[in-house]
């Protein structure tokens, strides 16, 4: 009797978290969340890691159970439970078969990633060159550009966006999809038959994208739409004449660091936290401010030294990637 009664009390709260589960999951959907809600809600309610995988899309988000992301800490373990959804797979990282709670978890979240994928119709960044050109060629009639954006896969009646590389290729993708990460210039999501803007909008972000190295420090990817009043700068005729780009360009001849330290300051909100990001000792940092506050004949420490930093820096870049 007591053994009946035991399992009589599993049931009950399998049976609660179920329907704890499926509300969840339900208000997630009725909110349109984004996969990163959905995924950490997996996590929460599995009480572990949970993942979604989605290398067509280069799609990869894990959640912990605290609900905090994380990145990934290497490939998928193929022993973990998992459930499909479309071209992606959602895991929780535990071993064994999934309990009745853990199964449902699966389930109603897959259910609620499908929702999202459906919604956003999301693709990794569209590769017919062709296609891709006839897209975001403003003078091609309307009807021959949608029926090139519908072989791309791109949403007809929804939004998508247009990425401009450094190699020169211009990719498109549905609004919602991961921009790369690679250095690129991302353009606004616009209608389909605006992409032409979004394309030209991307070129003039790809002129403001570092290369990430010594001699080039900074974002190497940049949104547009984040640049505001910054992006008429793109217009300045012959930016490596500007003296305060000259200035930039001979104090950066005076040590291998200079502009990765300069990049620092001007893009961080104190000095304590330039040198946090350069893994320095604050008066180490102080140091080298000195000397290349020497080499450009301004102080950089106080707001209009470090606006006319943040123009230099950016003027430079400018100068760099003319097109």
């Amino acid at each position: 009797m007591n053994e009946l009664a035991a399992r009589l009390a599993a049931l009950d709260a399998d049976a609660g978290a179920a329907l704890q589960v499926i509300a969840y999951f339900d208000s997630l959907v009725e909110g349109r969340a984004g996969l990163q809600s959905i995924v950490r809600g997996a996590a929460v309610l599995a009480g572990c890691p949970a993942r979604l995988d989605d290398d067509a899309r280069r799609v990869h988000i894990r959640m912990l159970p605290d609900g905090i992301a994380a990145p990934l800490p290497g490939p998928a373990d193929g022993s973990w439970p998992g459930q499909p959804v479309g071209t992606a797979m959602l895991r929780l990282e535990r071993a064994g078969e999934p309990g009745p709670v853990d199964a449902m978890v699966l389930e109603r979240a897959t259910g609620a990633a499908g929702a999202v994928l459906d919604r956003t119709r999301g693709r990794a960044p569209a590769r017919d060159p062709a296609a891709v050109e006839l897209v975001v060629d403003a003078s091609a009639p309307a009807d021959v550009r949608l029926q090139a954006a519908r072989r791309l896969g791109l949403p007809v009646h929804g939004t998508a966006y247009a990425v401009a590389l450094a190699s020169g290729e211009c990719r498109l993708a549905a609004a919602g999809t991961p921009a790369p990460t690679t250095r690129a210039g991302i353009g606004p999501a616009v209608p389909l038959l605006d992409l032409p803007e979004s394309h030209r909008a991307a070129r003039t972000a790809l002129r403001f994208a570092a290369e990430g190295t010594d001699e080039d420090p900074g974002e190497t990817s940049v949104h547009f739409e984040e640049l505001g009043a910054l992006a008429v700068l793109a217009a300045v005729p012959h930016p490596a004449g500007v003296p305060d780009v000259r200035a930039l360009e001979h104090a950066a001849g005076g040590a291998s660091w200079v502009l990765t330290t300069l990049h620092a300051v001007a893009s961080t909100s104190s000095l304590r936290a330039a040198a946090t990001v350069l893994c320095l000792h604050h008066s180490t940092l102080q140091d080298r401010i000195g000397h290349a506050e020497h080499l450009l004949g301004w102080s950089v420490r106080e707001p209009q030294g470090r606006l006319r930093l943040q123009l230099a820096l950016t003027l430079r870049r400018l100068h760099r990637h003319p097109s």
